[in-house]
């Protein structure tokens, strides 16, 4: 009798053991997760207008999920592919290698847009960047129309769950940028994107040969033209805006037309900047959470055993608060209709696949700072860095005079990143760590500059160990980044980009730039507020241990106890 106690004793031991081997939640997996990335949503903005906000949207994840308050990017160049890339990742930029939105590829010798790939034309005829309208400079540096991951360096959390279930996980990226829908699908899902110049989502031949029926049919709708002949109104009474009070402000920028007060008109859609209006406006979003609608269903995502994945980037939030400034009425009533946008993606969600056994995980690429304008209304130090407006002739003449450089000294400035010419770096004369230092003895006398790096000293580890400098080593590739970083003081920043000024951007390592939210909802998750200090780094790591796959290829994140413990 002892012995058969005994027995049933070791037994069961054995077998809570293996039990408890698996990931959380092993034998109830989620049939779907739902990444969301709000582009430039800064970790205050939900909650700034909290008591404006409906019940299905901002507030359905704060006030049923498991929240982090305190929640940052650690890497210094705080842009869309870098943060994007981060959260998909789980790994520091110096690992997954999109250090930037461009960086400058000394193999070929020209500037590099991070999702661009001359191998895989664009599927749709006539959707490449149009460089008389676009307005963001970093597509026009693209030489190619061509767009995949490749170089994206390591895993995502979307392959891992490919790769874990034998490629049966379906796996789809949306996004009105490129690189937003891109970067989260990875190597092994679907991405589809909104071209401003056809008007249409389309994708690469990195993905597909020919678009699936629901997608020819979505885009045989003419989705843009449904905005045709309107306008954007605000939602509301304008007395009850925090900025109601504030529609024209001096730091705004008027793109095209769209102007810089309520309403602003669309026109009848004829004109070259339609598309671009869309996308700096919640249209915009709009259109991502109408074709995710439709990927939804003609994908039949979360429709079996299988746990799929479905990545939706929104990014209206980005585009005003770089033409409007982050405090302005135009980014209050976007939030505010993002705010209805996610409760009716959640509606639908839980119509087709139910929030239950949906794991939703929100989050940012990067903050944001307010318009130097803004702060300075308030007498806070903040203003635009105008590199013009530097003595660089005569700081030049000196480091070229010391190191007998006879030709040009800087090949591009490619933020956060200054490269020296080809000719400097291959001169065997030269003491390269002795020039970075002496550009960055001279960066540092001009106004606006707060720290500049040498690659030198990120490479050897010489750096005080403080969390700047270990921001700017997290965001060291050494086949890809300048020699040498530059981050501006706080609050201060260049706003002109090829002749595009704009009322404010990021980039940067300060905690305005780094702090977005992390939330982890649905899939029976309860509420739970935290207040230590995480890291999206986290997010794709803590993905894998709920799921139970290997953690991506260059993951770097802590496995947050919160979501996978419950």
């Amino acid at each position: 009798m002892t012995n058969r106690l005994l027995s049933n004793v070791q037994r069961a031991a054995v077998i809570a053991a293996l039990l408890f081997a698996f990931p959380a939640h092993a034998d109830d997996k989620p049939k779907l997760i739902l990444q969301i990335t709000v582009d430039q949503l800064r970790g205050d903005l939900p909650t700034r207008y909290y008591d404006r906000l409906g019940d299905g949207g901002f507030r359905y994840l704060w006030e049923s999920g498991i929240v982090y308050r305190d929640a940052h990017h650690a890497h210094a160049n705080t842009e869309t592919i870098v943060g994007h890339a981060t959260l998909a990742t789980g790994a520091h930029p110096s690992a997954h290698g999109m250090i930037g939105n461009l960086w400058f590829d000394r193999e070929t010798g020209f500037t590099t847009y991070n999702v661009e790939d001359g191998r895989y034309r664009l599927l749709t005829r006539g959707a490449s960047v149009d460089a008389d309208t676009e307005i963001d400079p970093t597509q026009r540096a693209a030489r190619s129309e061509g767009r995949s991951p490749a170089a994206m360096l390591v895993t995502t959390f979307a392959d891992e769950l490919r790769s874990n279930t034998g490629g049966q996980a379906k796996v789809v990226g949306i996004s009105v940028k490129d690189r937003g829908a891109i970067s989260m699908a990875g190597h092994s899902g679907t991405a589809y994107w909104f071209s401003k110049a056809s008007g249409e989502f389309v994708t690469s031949t990195y993905y597909l040969d020919t678009y699936p029926d629901w997608v020819n049919a979505f885009n045989a709708g003419k989705p843009a033209q449904q905005f045709a002949g309107t306008e954007w109104q605000l939602l509301h009474d304008r007395s009850t805006y925090l900025f109601g009070d504030s529609d024209d402000r001096s730091w705004e920028t008027d793109v095209g037309g769209f102007g810089r007060t309520f309403p602003h008109s669309f026109g009848d859609g004829s004109s070259p900047y339609f598309t671009t209006w869309l996308t700096l406006s919640p249209p915009g979003d709009r259109l991502v959470l109408d074709f995710a609608k439709e990927a939804l269903v003609g994908e039949q995502l979360g429709q079996d055993d299988v746990t799929d994945y479905l990545s939706v980037s929104f990014s209206s939030t980005d585009y005003v608060g770089h033409v409007f400034g982050p405090s302005s009425l135009e980014a209050e009533d976007n939030i505010l209709r993002l705010d209805r946008t996610l409760a009716e993606l959640f509606a639908f969600v839980d119509e087709q696949v139910g929030l239950d056994h949906t794991l939703i995980v929100l989050s940012a690429d990067h903050g944001g700072p307010d318009a130097p304008g803004y702060l300075q209304s308030l007498n806070v130090p903040a203003g635009y860095v105008d590199p013009d407006s530097w003595d660089r002739d005569e700081a030049l003449a000196r480091i070229k005079k010391k190191f007998r450089i006879k030709g040009p000294l800087i090949e591009t400035y490619d933020h956060p990143y200054l490269y020296f010419s080809g000719d400097v770096k291959k001169d065997e004369r030269i003491d390269q760590a002795a020039l970075e230092a002496a550009v960055v003895e001279e960066l540092l006398k001009f106004d606006g500059v707060s720290l500049a790096v040498s690659s030198s000293a990120l490479r050897k580890g010489n750096l005080p160990d403080t969390a700047l400098y270990r921001a700017v080593l997290r965001n060291f590739n050494p086949k890809r980044s300048g020699d040498v970083f530059i981050v501006f003081e706080p609050n201060w920043f260049i706003n002109d980009f090829d002749g595009l000024v704009v009322a404010s951007t990021h980039g940067s390592p300060w905690p305005y730039d780094t702090h977005v939210p992390i939330v982890f909802a649905g899939a029976g998750l309860e509420a739970q507020t935290v207040d230590r200090k995480v890291f999206t780094v986290d997010v794709a790591t803590t993905l894998a241990a709920y799921m139970g796959t290997k953690p991506p290829s260059g993951a770097a994140g802590a496995v947050l106890e919160e979501v996978t413990e419950q």
